[in-house]
């Protein structure tokens, strides 16, 4: 005997509100607990900042109290920041290198001081060029001895750099930084390109151990919708996630070709696809991932200090492609990405790609949207006889879930059949989602008329009101076989929650969602009108 809370419009009711449910608290999540911590952590960063600019360096070597020596055979990650008086001077930089995407600062212990992109779309929101680092953080090439006093050491001598200037806007050109040490002498040989990526060949006389670091993650874009952290990859193409404020110990990696801290949009990795790296990820005091390569006493290494961008990234090696994370579904997200790219390839504007990437997937799932819509149809047709069974048969539940049943299939509906295709359609939107949100190429990318920027909400507010009408139309013309009162006010409130939820969502991705509501609205409409033309038949026949 069918159990009578099975297969029936109560069942369909039930799976359409947990749909909506998952929707919701999604967004809700997003905007009303991780976005007040957004806000909270920008204006942080920006006090922090103003601070560190109001004070002026004490001295041109920089302070050495983050820098706890390291001991046995893993470095001793320090408990303790670096003072804001460390902030960045033109006397404790000993070589500003030019690329023709970036300018990099090397200081005066031989360590990445600042990455500042020149590329025109890399501005912030008051228009400067966007600079990858704050000063007071873990800086990529820093250099860590096992040897404690030689450590100690090692933050106190400044090194000897070949060049004080740079031009490797056109041709790769090397840069030699020398230290001199009382037990040993540390050399790093640079070799950087235009592109800004570069080579680094690291070593240490006397066979003294040492570990280099990427640096802490860029904080340019440091939000709650992204995961920002670490992330490795091992030799047999698996990665490994370790977000910030998630690390309580030590984690040692062995086999690795590549490992990268990075934030929504940007990213510095060291890699290798030659000789595996060892790899130790160590907390700092907020329990944030920082990465130390061990180099024992020769190291020869690769490194990127810039925006995730697909084709750059792809170009110094496919498998660095893996630097941009798109979450649980990256497995969808990934190949759609690519898709996306190829695309645009095409077309050459990223807001008419999404168009034409929304009608494509919408093409791709008409088979299932079609049967859930004749479901939703052939339910409606059906509610009437419904309603008589359950009438009939109110004080046994058992023999209306039975007759209910023996109706359905006689006329061919599914009562499932009108929600499974929406969610069945939840990980393609969420992995659309990870896509256009981590999607950096949308960075400064025009569509039409006031949309100057994909990945910024629309100024104007016009996309999110133009999907939350497309939201209320479809509605509208959607069969709905609820019979409680309070459902349907729900359900007739949601085009102004989700039309709330998308004023501050990136323009691109409101874009998507709006252009799916139109398609969306245009097959409802379609089917409509020939189940209307169908009833028309029969009741001409009836006659």
């Amino acid at each position: 005997m069918n159990n009578p809370n099975n297969s029936n419009p109560g069942m369909q009711k039930r799976m359409l509100i947990m749909t909506v449910i998952v929707f919701a608290s999604f967004f809700a999540y997003e905007y009303f607990v991780l976005g007040p911590q957004n806000a909270k952590k920008l204006e942080e960063q920006k006090i922090m900042q103003a601070q560190q600019q109001q004070v002026a360096p004490k001295n041109a070597t920089p302070n050495v109290a983050n820098s706890a020596p390291a001991v046995g055979n893993t470095p001793q990650v320090s408990s303790m920041a670096v003072p804001s008086n460390n902030s960045l001077a033109p006397k404790s930089i000993a070589t500003t290198i030019k690329t023709a995407k970036n300018i990099i600062e090397i200081d005066t212990l031989g360590r990445v001081a600042q990455v500042t992109l020149i590329e025109e779309q890399y501005t912030d929101e008051d228009g400067k060029q966007i600079k990858l680092f704050d000063v007071a953080q873990l800086r990529p090439l820093e250099v860590r001895f096992s040897n404690r006093s030689i450590n100690d050491e090692a933050f106190k001598v400044q090194v000897t750099a070949s060049a004080a200037n740079i031009d490797a806007t056109k041709q790769s050109q090397k840069l030699v930084l020398t230290q001199k040490l009382s037990e040993t002498v540390l050399t790093k040989t640079l070799t950087i390109y235009p592109d800004g990526h570069y080579d680094v060949d690291i070593e240490t006389t006397n066979s003294k151990n040492f570990f280099v670091t990427a640096g802490f993650r860029p904080n340019v874009l440091v939000d709650m919708y992204a995961d920002h952290g670490v992330l490795v990859k091992l030799n047999d193409g698996t990665t490994e996630l370790t977000s910030d404020e998630d690390l309580d110990k030590t984690q040692t990696y062995n086999n690795l070709t590549f490992a990268s801290a990075f934030d929504r949009y940007y990213a510095t990795v060291l890699y290798s696809f030659t000789k595996p790296l060892t790899v130790s990820l160590m907390p700092d005091n907020d329990s944030n991932p920082q990465i130390f390569v061990h180099g024992n006493d020769y190291i020869h290494l690769s490194g990127y200090m810039g925006p995730k961008e697909f084709e750059s990234l792809s170009a110094l090696n496919p498998e660095l492609e893996s630097v941009i994370e798109y979450g649980f579904f990256t497995f969808i997200a990934k190949p759609m990405f690519t898709f996306l790219n190829f695309l645009h390839g095409y077309i050459g504007n990223w807001g008419w790609t999404i168009v034409v990437l929304t009608l494509i997937i919408k093409l791709a799932l008409y088979p299932l949207s079609y049967k859930g819509m004749v479901s939703m149809q052939k339910l409606k047709d059906l509610s009437p006889k419904v309603k008589e069974i359950q009438a009939k048969y109110k004080n046994d539940k058992q023999k209306a879930s039975m007759h209910m049943m023996e109706l359905y299939k006689k006329h061919g509906a599914n009562p499932m059949g009108g929600c499974l295709p929406i969610v069945l359609q939840i990980p393609v939107f969420f992995a659309i989602y990870r896509v256009l949100l981590n999607s950096i190429e949308l960075k400064g990318a025009e569509w039409i008329f006031w949309i100057n920027d994909l990945a910024l909400m629309d100024p104007y507010f016009v996309l999110p009101v133009l999907m939350g009408a497309t939201m209320y139309l479809q509605q509208k013309i959607t069969p709905n076989t609820m019979q409680d009162e309070m459902q349907k006010k729900i359900f007739q409130f949601l085009p102004v929650i989700f039309t709330f939820f998308f004023l501050w969502f990136p323009a691109g991705l409101t874009l998507y969602w709006f252009i799916n509501n139109v398609f969306t609205v245009s097959q409802q409409y379609y089917i409509n009108r020939l189940f209307d033309k169908r009833r028309e038949e029969k009741n001409v026949l009836a006659k």
